[in-house]
């Protein structure tokens, strides 16, 4: 398999002097295309923090990430948001949702956004797979928490991106709802073969993926292919 996804050397700090806390140090990783990595830690420890400048969205103070072989942080800002937009899709704990548009608007949302293309057969088949038929026209406040994260999934997948980050997506759920989510977003990746990277607390959860790794005080402990 191809490498799609490559960290080198990241390291992220916070604060000043005594006061300053090192998020992640000197991390090397590499994401094999078409797989599912969990990230665990406990709360903490690095692994959200690792996940956002994977994802473009934090800048470490050292280190460089490539997806795609494209460097992220040689990008300015402008750039680096607009190749979030058309190569990456999210899927967050809180949803992120937008509450005075429907479901299948806030699924094609990021797509109009780019003033992109919409493939309306793609975007049904996604409504299906996902179980939200009955639920396209609805609004969000008339969605369950694991109907919402369907939509998010569903709008992750839209654009179809080389890969997608999920921050937690579980953590806003019960349990029921917890592994219908994971199980629709396992699904989803394995029929599309999309490349997904998933922070979570729960090691039950994160036993879907093909591989674990784990951190602990900002460094990668364990590195597991399942």
């Amino acid at each position: 398999m191809n490498t799609i996804l490559k960290g080198n050397h990241l390291t992220k700090k916070y604060g000043e002097k005594e006061n300053q806390v090192i998020a992640i140090n000197d991390i090397n990783i590499e994401i094999e295309e078409g797989t599912f990595v969990a990230i665990v830690g406990r709360s903490g420890h690095g692994k959200s923090t690792l996940l956002h400048v994977l994802a473009g969205l934090v800048e470490p103070n050292k280190g460089e990430v490539f997806l795609e072989d494209e460097s992220l942080y040689d990008m300015n800002d402008h750039k680096r948001t607009r190749f979030r937009r058309r190569r990456m899709g999210f899927v967050f704990q809180f949803f992120n949702l937008i509450t005075t548009i429907n479901v299948i608007e806030n699924i094609t949302f990021p797509i109009y956004l780019d003033s992109g293309y919409v493939d309306k057969e793609y975007i049904e088949e996604l409504i299906q797979l996902l179980g939200l038929e009955k639920k396209k026209y609805s609004f969000i406040n008339e969605l369950s928490g694991g109907e919402q994260q369907r939509v998010a999934i569903a709008r992750a997948l839209a654009n179809k991106p080389a890969i997608i980050f999920a921050d937690e997506p579980t953590g806003n759920l019960d349990a029921k709802s917890s592994e219908e989510v994971v199980n629709l977003l396992r699904m989803a990746q394995r029929k599309y073969k999309e490349t997904v990277v998933m922070v979570t607390h729960d090691e039950l959860i994160a036993n879907v993926a093909d591989r674990i790794i784990t951190i602990e005080d900002g460094c990668i402990i364990r590195d597991t292919q399942l």
